[in-house]
């Protein structure tokens, strides 16, 4: 087979593998290795292909990369397509196959970022590479960005490079990344979800002060006491249902698959019957908190004079000001909190000729099967694009087992995909590059 032969299907697989074996863990700052290599890497493969692409580096080793294919009609609006390329730590001993050896084993590639989201990179790069071999340009001009940083907020990466390098994405008006274009399977009905929507975020630290003192006198102004009883408030507490377009729209889309008729007043009773992605989608109904950090005093036998807590809060679009006038009363006057990193929910329309181009590519390759939107639970790089007035979606084309917990492949044990999957997906993003 020559070079030109060598096709997007080809090379996905073991340019996924390549990525996973290169170890860009973020621990959430600079300590671990960085991107460095793997943007190396990534721009290589681009390079070789005839692109020119502009490796970035925010931080010594914090590195994206960013590239642009010329399309048809460049009088069009170009297209941003993302990809991060941290992934979040893996512990070895508690996986199946060591996460970071791109082991190919029961179908499927499995390893850290084998869908959080090297197994996009890897689409990105194969069907970019296939196209410039054959002479094929998108519809329009196409930006490949692929970020540093991604996993602790983008501050390094597509934050960085919004701020600092917008003229890269100068004409850019769409964007496409992480969570979306995945398989559902409900009952006879392959589902495919495109994300339109994402929770905005709001890491903090809480802090409460009392007067320190000996561990054998009675101290009714324990800091510890008074943060304890706050976080239990807050962990137990039971937000209101916010039922945002891209929400009921998937629970709609998901009850007429079941057959069972949506109810707008218990948006819930669907859940049960969803399977594993209810934990993404049962996120999506209110705004949410978790504590996830505790930290006080020093010694047994005294009182510390403060206690801090870390919490994960997630707030709904539009509903950001709802959340936090919330957030303080059931914490209240005894605690105080500061932002470690927050950042905005982003929400679009299921609709436009993107919309459709994505929808068409999909059901290219699955006829049978329906589209609908749904809004993440989490956050992407999405929330730094669309500050540049980029209308962004989630579209990371993936045709799953029924059978496989995909939610549970995010930030877990034993992550992978299957070579089917990733062959399926390159199908779709090259039908989408010319539909675009």
């Amino acid at each position: 087979m020559t070079a030109n032969q060598v096709t997007a299907q080809d090379e996905v697989v073991d340019i996924c593998r390549d990525l996973i074996r290169i170890d860009t863990s973020n621990p959430g700052d600079h300590s671990g290795p960085g991107e460095r290599r793997a943007a190396e890497h990534v721009a290589g493969l681009l390079a070789e292909a005839g692109l020119e692409p502009a490796v970035l580096e925010s931080h010594p080793r914090r590195t994206s990369v960013v590239a642009r294919i010329e399309g048809r009609d460049r009088t069009r609006p170009g297209l941003l397509v993302h990809g991060h390329l941290d992934v979040v730590p893996a512990s070895a001993p508690d996986w199946r196959h060591d996460p970071f050896c791109g082991e190919i084993a029961d179908g499927c590639v499995w390893g850290r970022g084998a869908i959080d989201m090297k197994d996009m990179d890897a689409m990105m790069l194969a069907v970019a590479r296939q196209r410039l071999r054959e002479n094929r340009p998108p519809a329009r001009d196409v930006v490949l960005a692929f970020t540093a940083d991604e996993e602790a907020g983008g501050a390094w990466g597509a934050r960085w490079l919004v701020d600092h390098h917008a003229d890269l994405f100068e004409g850019v008006t769409e964007a496409v990344g992480e969570v979306g274009g995945f398989s559902l399977t409900l009952g006879r009905q392959r589902l495919y979800l495109l994300q339109t929507a994402e929770k905005g975020m709001a890491w903090m630290r809480l802090t409460a002060r009392g007067t320190a003192g000996h561990g054998s006198m009675v101290q009714p102004d324990n800091a510890v006491t008074e943060l304890a009883e706050a976080i239990g408030r807050l962990g137990r507490h039971e937000w209101p249902t916010r039922l945002i377009p891209s929400v009921r729209a998937f629970l709609e889309g998901a009850c007429d698959a079941l057959g069972i008729e949506f109810m707008p007043n218990d948006p819930a009773q669907a859940l049960g019957k969803i399977g594993a992605v209810s934990r993404i989608i049962g996120a999506t109904l209110r705004n949410t908190v978790n504590p996830t950090v505790l930290r006080a005093g020093y010694k047994v036998n005294v009182v510390p004079q403060t206690a801090t807590a870390e919490i994960d809060g997630r707030f709904l679009p539009g509903c950001e000001e709802e959340f936090f006038e919330e957030l303080d009363r059931v914490l209240g006057p005894g605690v105080t909190r500061e932002f470690i990193h927050t950042d905005i929910a982003v929400e679009t329309t299921p609709d436009g000729d993107l919309y459709d181009a994505m929808t068409g590519a999909l059901l290219a390759e699955d006829p049978g099967a329906r589209v609908i939107p749904y809004c993440l639970s989490a956050g992407t790089d999405a929330k730094s694009f669309s500050r540049l007035g980029m209308r962004c979606f989630g579209f990371t084309p993936l045709r799953l087992s029924p059978d496989l917990d995909f939610s549970g492949m995010f930030h877990g044990v034993d992550e992978r995909v299957s070579v089917d999957g990733l062959r399926f997906g390159v199908r779709v993003l090259d039908g989408f590059l010319d539909r675009c």
